[in-house]
């Protein structure tokens, strides 16, 4: 088994320290999300052997599918995992955009379906459609995409939500792009189970990533489909446990205790079940954050939606890791603060140490990384 990791795109700005905000509500970086930065982001993911990054969708952040096609040319093999919402745009035009991005890119789309954020936010974009409903016209609009890229003949179909009619594509995605997909909510299960390519989930302790994989997969297979898993989490991982939770502990003094009751208080009014979830491993607290060997809780103070992080030696951290691959997670999507240089600890710390063991592999054609930790003489900072 060779397990895939993925780094994350922070196109709301970047920061030494954890910025409150997201999902659904505003956030900023002391780093701004220029096109040079994103370009040193995403080439220190490349560098560093990380097969995709994954971009938001919000108002609160740079629209997906523009901000990494400006990427493509200043990268060579880096895959771009873009979120985006369906329902917001016609799916034979999403069906389009894939295709091109496709060909322009070489094949380096891959795709994170989010149903919806808040109802504020969803309201913003001229969406009033409630949360069951917005499950429904997902599992509508995935089916019409799925149709028009294997389809040469036009194609209509008359949802509750959705219709199109005649509908074919010019030019058809070549590969196909994989459909990742998320959600912990009853009405989430069973589009994930019949649409879905990777299953994605929040960092949870492993008894409980466990319990919503074996619910995935029941209902997948109920449907006569297999699928991959994949988790999303931050990391902080140094040479030695003692500086690893050294810099958990100075993220944590630099946190404004304001920053906690806002954030806080605009999260606990979220319909996401994930993100409930996501509040209920800290409950508002700050002296009980390790909630499981090396899983800290802290990001998800201040940040909506992930909100968990594996802190610890690199040798820790590629055990924890090791432990969630055993559930059957084969897709690991990454990040830390800030993303540039927590890229490289990850990448020169825990990676080696899994391609030792057989369980990663660089991508083809991938420059290869120096040797030495470039930050390790800033390893307890």
């Amino acid at each position: 088994m060779s397990l895939s990791f993925h780094w994350f795109l922070p196109t709301y700005g970047d920061s030494r320290g954890l910025m409150a905000g997201g999902h659904g509500t505003s956030m900023s970086g002391d780093r701004p999300a220029s096109l040079r930065y994103l370009n040193q982001i995403a080439g220190a993911a490349e560098e560093n052997g990380f097969e995709a990054v994954l971009t938001p969708t919000g108002a609160w952040c740079e629209d997906a599918w523009l901000a990494t096609a400006m990427l493509v040319e200043t990268t060579e093999t880096l895959k771009f995992l873009v979120a985006f919402r369906p329902g917001l745009v016609s799916p034979t035009l999403a069906a389009q955009m894939a295709g091109t991005y496709q060909r322009h890119s070489r094949g380096r789309l891959l795709l994170n379906v989010v149903t919806g954020g808040e109802p504020h936010e969803q309201q913003a974009f001229g969406d009033f459609l409630d949360k069951e409903q917005r499950y429904e016209r997902t599992g509508e609009f995935l089916h019409i995409v799925r149709e028009l890229w294997e389809s040469r003949e036009p194609i209509s179909f008359e949802g509750k939500h959705l219709q199109v009619r005649n509908a074919l594509l010019n030019n058809h995605p070549d590969p196909v792009p994989p459909v990742f997909f998320g959600g912990s909510s009853a009405a989430a299960g069973p589009v994930a189970a019949q649409y879905a390519d990777t299953y994605l989930t929040w960092g949870e302790p492993l008894v409980a990533v466990g319990k919503k994989l074996e619910w995935i997969r029941g209902l997948a297979t109920d449907r006569g489909r297999t699928l991959d898993y994949g988790i999303r989490l931050h990391v902080i991982t140094r040479d030695t446990s003692k500086a690893a939770w050294a810099e958990a502990d100075r993220l944590l003094q630099g946190i404004d205790p304001a920053d906690i009751a806002r954030v806080q208080a605009n999260l606990a009014k979220s319909e996401s079940v994930g993100q409930r979830r996501m509040l209920e491993l800290h409950g508002g607290r700050t002296d009980r954050l390790e909630i499981a060997p090396n899983l800290w809780a802290g990001v998800g103070l201040v940040r909506g939606g992930a909100g968990t992080a594996l802190v610890g030696s690199h040798e820790e951290v590629a055990e924890r890791l090791i432990e969630y691959s055993r559930l059957g997670l084969t897709h690991f999507i990454l990040s830390g603060y800030p993303h540039v240089e927590e890229a490289y600890w990850f990448g020169e710390g825990v990676l080696p140490i899994l391609e030792k063991k057989g369980l990663w592999r660089r991508p083809v054609d991938r420059p290869a990384v120096a040797t030495g930790t470039p930050f390790a003489t800033a390893s307890t900072s």
